[in-house]
């Protein structure tokens, strides 16, 4: 399921990218802090420039979905920009992250004025196109325990680090966030949570966790933590 991402930035001409960047300002925002929220009337797009946020959407209900993770190099805002629309997610930082706001009609003209930018903008959203079918189709097929494995599988490759204990997933993501990434309830996902702290296979503190026993969190997503 986890695959390898370019981010816009690298998708870009260095000559592209330094004229992009320059049509906008540096901002700086504080661990969880909102960049954007969801419904809000789009003003201008974010280029994230270090630092990693999250994308999340609340349903009527309350209930929180996790979409995404979004880090250095990458676009977020875009969406609502070039259609009109009002924010369909929250972007919320989870460690202080700087970024760069290009007001909305300046990104739109930025993009006419420069073809190249606009195709790379149109690969990156078939990318994230297909990545989201194809999660879909692979998370119809899955219980909800190899759901959440293959998602902290995917957690450790990309935010993982190693230590004395095992992989450190530094990525401060509530209950709630990660039942929302899976599909599933926050009681659900507390329960398999401590399903997996009790045979040891992974620590968990307020938002954080250890992956202990790599090789059973594996055998717990079965196939699909290959795909």
């Amino acid at each position: 399921m986890s695959e390898a991402r370019v981010p816009f930035l690298a998708r870009l001409e260095p000559e592209d990218r330094t004229a992009l960047l320059a049509t906008g300002r540096e901002l700086t925002f504080d661990a969880r802090a909102a960049l954007l929220h969801q419904d809000e009337p789009s003003s201008h797009v974010l280029i994230i420039v270090a630092g990693w946020v999250k994308v999340t959407a609340a349903s009527p209900s309350g209930y929180e979905a996790l979409l995404s993770l979004v880090g250095p190099g990458d676009l977020v805002g875009e969406e609502a920009t070039l259609t009109g629309r009002p924010r369909a997610a929250t972007v919320t930082a989870l460690e202080q992250v700087r970024a760069v706001a290009v007001q909305g009609s300046r990104f739109t003209d930025f993009l006419q004025g420069h073809p190249r930018v606009s195709r790379a903008l149109l690969g990156l959203t078939a990318d994230r196109l297909r990545h989201a079918d194809r999660r879909r189709v692979e998370f119809a097929s899955m219980s909800v325990r190899e759901r959440l494995a293959v998602l902290l599988l995917d957690l450790a490759r990309t935010h993982g680090r190693r230590s004395e204990a095992g992989i450190e997933v530094a990525v401060p993501l509530t209950k709630q966030e990660l039942a929302g990434a899976v599909g599933a309830s926050r009681e659900m996902t507390q329960r398999l949570l401590k399903e997996l702290r009790d045979r040891e296979i992974v620590s968990t503190g307020r938002r954080t966790m250890v992956i202990l026993r790599l090789d059973l969190l594996l055998a717990m997503a079965g196939t699909q933590a290959n795909s």
